[in-house]
């Protein structure tokens, strides 16, 4: 409808749930929204009742005594005024508490066979298995129709986690960690966005939720705990060599090489990623290198500098870091 047009499409819509608890909150959501077309038809109706009441005689005139309609008046005020609003206020708490806010919880860290941490970064989201040694950044992978405990927290300000397709938001605050939990229905790709003003590049502060069919996430979670394979070609050779040597090796790690940065993203394997920079990119050779030369082209204000590299050095930069898979 179009006065729902401001909530976008299925790929980031809370109106669209694929998730039990995404469907608890939406249908919240409707009846909120019915109760509130409720109370405007109610409001409607008295005025013009009221109205029409008013052109009788006597009616609002200045007499001795209590004049006519008023006792009704004072009915109206005090039942559609104080009491209808109390009722209502009260059910829609209960409801939300009770029926709604318990079913978006996380489970117990023992209830459920795979726990993730997410931590904020200005402006990405780093994504950990723990005992996997598997970490990636902005693209999460679950198993679909198996519950997944979500632990989140931030390295800096505070941010907030939100699938709307999947749960409600979540709080990442600094030396506290929330959890919530992920479950999806169906295998797909979700789209999720920080909720919680950040900074410069909120917008741009976005990731995805992979949820695969649970054979196929085991595989790609045995893919990525592999370390980084070494480079084929005597170009990626030579592009090792200058990530190795120069700053990049500073802010970021590879997993397999001497690499141990912790300022970026986990580059491990980079290439099995399908953007860059939070979503804000497709992961392409051309991209990668926009991103490389001039980050702050791309996404005004984050943390990487911008490296002025041309020719063979750069293409053999993006030989190897293609090769990250």
């Amino acid at each position: 409808m179009p006065a729902l047009a401001g909530c976008g499409g299925r790929t980031q819509s809370s109106l669209a749930p694929e998730s039990h608890a995404a469907k608890d909150i939406a249908s919240l959501f409707w009846w909120m929204m019915g109760g509130a077309w409720i109370g405007l038809g109610l409001v409607v109706a008295l005025l013009l009742w009221s109205w029409q009441r008013r052109k009788r005689r006597g009616f609002g005139r200045d007499s001795g005594g209590v004049k006519p309609g008023e006792r009704v008046g004072w009915l109206v005020v005090v039942g559609a005024g104080i009491v209808v609003p109390i009722v209502l206020l009260a059910t829609l708490f209960v409801i939300s508490d009770v029926f709604v806010i318990k079913t978006t919880e996380a489970p117990a860290a023992n209830a459920t066979r795979l726990t993730v941490h997410v931590v904020g970064h200005e402006w990405w989201w780093e994504v950990r298995y723990p005992g996997k040694g598997v970490v990636t950044a902005n693209e999460l992978h679950i198993p679909a129709r198996t519950p997944v405990r979500l632990e989140v927290t931030t390295a800096d300000v505070i941010h907030s986690f939100w699938v709307p397709q999947l749960n409600r938001t979540i709080d990442a605050i600094p030396g506290k960690t929330n959890a919530i939990e992920l479950y999806a229905e169906a295998p797909g790709r979700y789209r999720g966005q920080c909720d919680e003003f950040c900074g410069l590049q909120h917008a741009h502060m976005a990731f995805s939720v992979d949820a695969e069919p649970p054979a196929v996430f085991r595989r790609w979670l045995a893919a990525q705990a592999r370390p980084a394979a070494a480079p084929a070609s005597a170009a990626a050779q030579s592009g090792e060599r200058a990530f190795l040597d120069g700053a990049c090796s500073t802010c970021h790690t590879i997993r397999g090489t001497s690499a141990h940065g912790y300022v970026g993203p986990d580059l491990t394997h980079l290439a099995s990623r399908t953007t860059l920079a939070a979503l804000a990119i497709p992961n392409t050779r051309r991209t990668l290198a926009d991103w490389i030369t001039d980050s702050q082209a791309v996404k005004p204000g984050n943390q990487m500098p911008d490296f002025r590299l041309t020719g063979k050095r750069l293409q053999a930069l993006l030989a190897y870091l293609e090769g990250l898979r």
